[in-house]
């Protein structure tokens, strides 16, 4: 059977989650499809004559047996999760103004004019009784002052449930689901918080967090903003310290992606670190410095869920395009994606940045090399071509899922890609020397910070430029999800006969 298993079992799962994120599914069918599946195997096994099974019919009725089993699996897996895990004190005062206690258990989300606290409560405070809870709310609180991960604090305000609203093009958000991935069930909107302590939370993140802090405040004594912002987001996926008209300019121009915390920006940042150094390097010292990048880049943003999936994504991706083995690495991806599944599947349809690793990765290892065929009049230097390739066939395999989700297509986004990928190495290796030189001595990181401000310059001129062309990009205010199955349908089928075409 080769490794058909593997994709059977794999699909059969994944299809089972994907089904139960959109239908109510109880126990009754899941045991169906359990009974069902028994039934085929023991058919398989103990009515077919051999002939037939040696002909390929058992096979068959084998694999479709532990496709059904998978099946039924990522449905239950699903149900397992998909079960209330709000607390009973708390659903009693929703719309109430209540006081409760925590710490703090993620990085504050620094935003224009606020921030947001996700908070993992343990005390709910009633006249003069402390009553023990267990829950996760997301607060929303004035940028100034400010809080970090492991403080404990108080938090008072209007209790509420999530809502999911409309973006600026009038899609739904379910921003309901979008929480509910990471266990946050509550809401309170500009509530009054007290700290009460400090030094709580893991240790590791806590002391990662500090070191991304303290990086951050070297690199600002030396650049200005908002070249200073810029690297900030290219190194580090802090998009929201841009400010709203910039980041709109990154978005306007299909650049978004080198400032944001998802595998869609690492995988293009590696790619191109190891492209630029692989210039200069043998195959296999510019592969290691990839993947240590990638590394350092996941230590320097705290190592959360969303940096670890999106890290995956992008080494794998580096190992693929680095040994030419597509279909290991294929194999690998994923096994990946489905461990990634059994851990949280809500991710499957609520998690916008596991969707975007996923695409940006099937795009670099499949159309990427196809892509450099038809761009050979691009110069070799630095592997323009390469990089160049490697940009348009991710934007091209993400391009029907952001038009679906999210509805803004770049007209300008090749070019501007073109012109500003090539660059980002050199920011980022001279913007990290800025940082680190930085906790030495400040004026020895003066020479760096010049070489990282021009950089940083020439990219935030890029974008305004093209940002502010009268065609830069496109609102499409409705993509039906079954034409982005047919395009992605129609790009497996491609694939696969481009694979048959070889073999030929």
């Amino acid at each position: 059977m080769s490794h058909s298993w593997l994709y059977v079992v794999s699909g059969g799962f994944v299809l089972g989650v994907g089904v139960r994120s959109f239908f109510t599914i109880g126990w009754p069918f899941i045991f169906f499809i359990f009974s069902i599946a028994l039934a085929i195997l023991f058919y398989s096994f103990f009515i077919i004559r051999k002939e037939s099974f040696r002909s390929g019919g058992g096979i068959v009725l084998i694999l479709l047996s532990l496709f059904l089993y998978a099946f039924g699996f990522g449905i239950a897996r699903f149900h397992v999760s998909d079960r209330f895990h709000g607390d009973v004190v708390l659903e009693e005062h929703v719309g109430e103004r209540v006081t409760v206690e925590g710490i703090i258990s993620e990085e504050p989300d620094v935003r224009d004019g606020h921030t947001k606290l996700i908070v993992d409560v343990d005390t709910f405070i009633e006249d003069t009784l402390d009553n023990e809870i267990d829950a996760r709310i997301i607060v929303t609180t004035e940028s100034f002052p400010s809080y970090s991960f492991g403080n404990r604090i108080s938090v008072e305000g209007i209790l509420k449930k999530p809502q999911n609203f409309k973006n600026e093009i009038g899609k739904e958000f379910n921003y309901v689901s979008y929480l509910a991935k990471d266990d946050i069930f509550y809401q309170i909107g500009f509530a009054d918080i007290g700290l009460i302590s400090t030094g709580h939370g893991n240790r590791i993140r806590r002391a990662l967090f500090s070191l991304k802090d303290s990086f951050l405040k070297n690199t600002g004594r030396v650049i200005q903003e908002p070249e200073n912002a810029l690297l900030s987001g290219v190194l580090l996926g802090t998009k929201q310290s841009l400010g709203k008209n910039l980041k709109q300019d990154f978005i306007d121009t299909g650049l978004i992606h080198i400032v944001v915390l998802s595998g869609y920006n690492v995988t293009i940042v590696a790619e191109a670190i190891m492209r630029f150094f692989g210039y200069f390097l043998a195959r296999g010292a510019a592969l290691s410095v990839g993947v240590v990048s990638i590394i350092l880049f996941a230590l320097m943003t705290g190592a959360g869920a969303t940096i670890v999936r999106a890290s995956i994504m992008a080494i794998l991706v580096l190992i693929a395009r680095a040994t030419g083995r597509t279909y290991e690495i294929t194999r690998a991806l994923i096994i990946a994606g489905v461990i990634m599944l059994l851990q949280n599947p809500w991710i499957l349809i609520h998690d916008i940045s596991f969707q975007l690793s996923f695409l940006a990765t099937i795009g670099l290892i499949y159309l990427a090399p196809r892509f450099e065929s038809y761009v050979k009049f691009l110069p070799k230097l630095f592997d323009i071509r390469g990089i160049f390739a490697a940009t348009l066939a991710t934007q091209l395999f993400v391009l029907p899922f952001i038009l679906y989700s999210m509805g803004t297509l770049s007209l300008v986004a090749p070019v501007v890609n073109l012109l500003a990928l090539p660059v980002i190495p050199a920011t980022m290796l001279s913007g990290f020397i800025t940082g680190v030189v930085g906790f030495i001595a400040p004026i020895i990181a003066v020479p760096f910070a010049w070489i990282s401000f021009f950089f940083l310059h020439y990219i935030i001129l890029l974008v305004e430029f093209f940002s502010n062309l009268s065609f830069a990009s496109l609102t499409i205010t409705s993509f039906p999800l079954i034409l982005v199955i047919l395009i992605y349908m129609g790009i497996g089928w491609y694939i696969f006969k481009s694979k048959v075409t070889r073999l030929a």
